[in-house]
């Protein structure tokens, strides 16, 4: 189980082709991918899940969305 990103300094440990490559994905409702995907990728597609309404968003995402908004 991979461990949901919190915090924006997070971020930018992320490679940003695969997140997008990841949330696009996500968009169009493809399958949780499993060990065969980066964690970037794998981030990517959390919110493009939640963006594409096909998930409602969780706890990881709202905290990490308040410290991009309000963090440090």
């Amino acid at each position: 189980m991979r461990t949901p990103i919190k915090k924006k300094i997070m971020l930018n440990c992320l490679n940003n082709e695969e997140v997008v490559e990841g949330y696009l994905d996500g968009l169009e409702n493809a399958p949780e991918p499993h060990g065969n995907r980066t964690y970037s990728y794998w981030h990517g597609w959390r919110n493009g899940m939640v963006d594409g309404g096909f998930r409602e968003k969780d706890e990881a995402q709202i905290l990490l969305a308040h410290d991009y908004v309000h963090g440090d």
